[in-house]
């Protein structure tokens, strides 16, 4: 079997954590504005379970997922606030039940996935632990774009520590999207996690260099928040046009949150 059970847990344990937090809510409160332009909370929650509904036909039924990304090009500038706004019209009950449902069938499917095995997306196809690991960081930053709505702050805990590498690892990406010719070298990225522990990226000896917090290298990475703002610092001129530049999420370039 693929080795996707620590990171599907931990993206368990995310969406679990945002659910608590909206559950409570009533349902004129769903209708609250986020930091996200013209996105309520309710679509926030309704992008996430079109997002885990889409990712887990992926898994089930490829010819399926196939017609879906057919039907997204058609509209491609405006698929996703398409579907989230056709979610958020819901009544805010209905919504979060269907939510849990798709997301536990989607965590079940995706510790299932065999070794080798790759699942088809609209980017290239991906390991089982690859597409956890990018629900994980999607769940992780529309909950903080909840959390920032409601006036609260999300505790941080070592879940971060998968979105950071998932940040790490599109920094070619992040490059390409915006028209620019990736750097050749590799860069040493070192973060402080919540707990005070290193984590590192890259060689040790490299000369372009980013160091700081993990959460705040995590909130650049989805754009939740301006780099001066932020507790990161780069080494080196390539490595100073990445942290302008970075995106974990796939996509075009846009301004951020």
């Amino acid at each position: 079997m693929a080795d996707s059970g620590p990171i599907v847990a931990d993206l368990r344990a995310e969406s679990d954590d945002l659910d608590a937090l909206v559950a409570p809510l009533p349902a004129g409160r769903w209708a609250d504005p986020t930091p996200a332009p013209g996105w309520t909370i309710a679509h926030q929650i309704g992008h996430l379970l079109w997002t885990d509904r889409v990712a887990l036909v992926a898994v089930t039924d490829e010819a399926a997922f196939a017609e879906m990304v057919t039907a997204a090009a058609a509209n491609a500038a405006g698929f996703v606030d398409a579907a989230a706004d056709e979610q958020a019209a819901r009544p805010p009950r209905d919504l979060l039940t269907e939510w849990r449902g798709i997301r536990g069938r989607l965590h079940d499917e995706l510790e299932a996935v065999p070794a080798g095995r790759k699942l088809p997306w609209f980017g290239p196809p991906m390991s089982a632990a690859s597409m956890a690991t990018a629900r994980l960081m999607e769940t992780w930053a529309h909950g903080l774009d909840v959390a920032d709505a409601l006036g609260t702050t999300r505790p941080v805990t070592t879940r971060l520590r998968s979105i950071a590498h998932l940040g790490v690892r599109t920094r070619d990406y992040a490059f390409f999207v915006n028209e620019l010719a990736p750097p050749p070298e590799p860069f040493r990225v070192e973060l402080r996690g919540p707990g005070g522990d290193s984590w590192s990226w890259g060689p040790s000896d490299a000369a372009q260099r980013v160091t700081g917090s993990a959460e705040d290298f995590c909130l650049l990475v989805t754009q939740r928040r301006a780099l001066g703002t932020l507790d990161i610092t780069a080494v080196g001129e390539d490595a100073q046009r990445w942290l302008e530049i970075a995106q974990a999420f796939a996509g075009p370039p846009g301004p951020g949150r």
